[in-house]
């Protein structure tokens, strides 16, 4: 189960322009900062764009997974993006991506960190939850969907 406020309506944008890896970082910055009063979108993108160098979080099949750990965070936030257009993300798979996860944790939550990339990376990895995602054509449509297939998770 994800922590609570996690995801919320208003970190999820439905048919987002961005079309490019820079623009789709800013704008995981942008909807996730709204959670986090003493964190600038500048400074958050910063800390994504940071990571990224380290290597691609494009996992492959349409899907990356932005992440940072961030001083002045108190507790994890995800911030998920439906592109209208899929963009080049340096992906594993060389496949552009059209369905961005972004998450920032505390950081000195390894640990944290990675049980929920770990728990996204399982999320993302069904092709019919993510089919549903990207049929999705507004916010609440896309909640609704992580919320049946975090329920679904829990009754296995």
């Amino acid at each position: 189960m994800f922590p609570k406020n996690f995801i919320r309506i208003d970190r999820i944008s439905c048919q987002n322009p961005a079309s490019s890896k820079k623009r789709v970082l800013e704008e995981i910055s942008r909807l996730l900062v709204t959670a986090i009063p003493s964190v600038t979108p500048d400074q958050l993108f910063d800390r994504l764009l940071e990571r990224e160098r380290l290597g691609s979080t494009g996992l492959g099949q349409g899907i990356a997974l932005p992440h940072a750990r961030m001083a002045g965070v108190e507790e994890a936030f995800g911030a998920l993006l439906q592109l209208e257009s899929a963009v080049d993300f340096d992906a594993v798979d060389d496949q552009p991506v059209d369905l961005a996860f972004g998450m920032v944790v505390p950081q000195d939550a390894t640990q944290e960190h990675l049980q929920l990339l770990a728990k996204l990376a399982a999320l993302f990895s069904d092709e019919a939850f993510c089919a549903r995602l990207r049929a999705a054509r507004d916010a609440e449509s896309m909640l609704r969907e992580i919320r049946n297939r975090e329920e679904l998770a829990q009754s296995i």
